[in-house]
């Protein structure tokens, strides 16, 4: 399992004591104290995750990400923020973002959250699925369509994806998806999945035959023609 991980973070007490811990938990981590100096980091070495802190002096965590996407599309983060409000955790997850932890935060938690994610990404995809005229490339994490266009997923939007189409032309309540995707459910998580829902349709105009159907109040129904 490839275990290296970026932390950046300009807080210096917080992120010795971090670094340390995960460290301590099996994790290859290189620590980067400023977003400037991550950018150099991130020329010179590839990393399974990154952990970035929102609030850095010469900046933000958001406009960091932005950046390391250009270049690196399938890059994996997680956000790390004192930022406790609803606009700024779905910034965050438009952005892509795997997860989004509030500080303070309990250190051993986040290591079994990156855990997770690690070991998600490590799952061997052997086969594609065909969605009425979409397929979704499992080993590459990409949608293709029969007009011939493709699209990258993000790993949180490949496992939405997933669930949708193995789960086909049946009601998939809310809380279902998020359990099955995110391993809980709340209020944020559901605005999260609003935006992957939102995202999916835009895509589905690639599509002759593929729908999703709200079901007011419960939730979604992936419609793919049967043959």
């Amino acid at each position: 399992m490839n275990n290296k991980i970026l932390l950046i973070e300009d807080d210096l007490d917080l992120g010795e004591q971090t670094a340390f811990y995960l460290r301590s938990s099996g994790f290859d981590i290189t620590w980067s104290r400023s977003a400037l100096e991550a950018l150099s980091t991130l020329g010179r070495d590839n990393f399974s995750l990154l952990l970035v802190d929102i609030q850095m002096p010469d900046m933000d965590g958001f406009e960091l990400v932005k950046k390391v996407l250009l270049s690196n599309p399938q890059q994996r983060f997680i956000f790390l923020t004192a930022r406790d409000n609803k606009d700024s955790k779905i910034k965050g997850l438009k952005l892509g973002g795997e997860d989004y932890v509030t500080k303070p935060f309990d250190v051993e938690e986040l290591s079994w959250r990156i855990h997770n994610i690690i070991n998600r990404q490590q799952i061997r995809r052997s086969s594609d699925l065909v969605i009425g005229d979409i397929r979704l490339l499992q080993d590459q994490m990409m949608l293709t369509f029969s007009n011939k266009q493709q699209v990258n997923l993000t790993e949180r939007e490949f496992e939405v994806w997933k669930y949708f189409a193995l789960n086909a032309n049946r009601v998939l309540k809310r809380e279902d998806i998020l359990l099955a995707v995110w391993g809980e459910s709340d209020y944020f998580l559901g605005r999260s999945l609003d935006v992957f829902v939102s995202r999916i349709r835009k895509l589905l105009n690639y599509s002759r035959n593929v729908q999703l159907e709200t079901v007011y109040k419960v939730g979604f129904i992936f419609r793919v023609p049967v043959s």
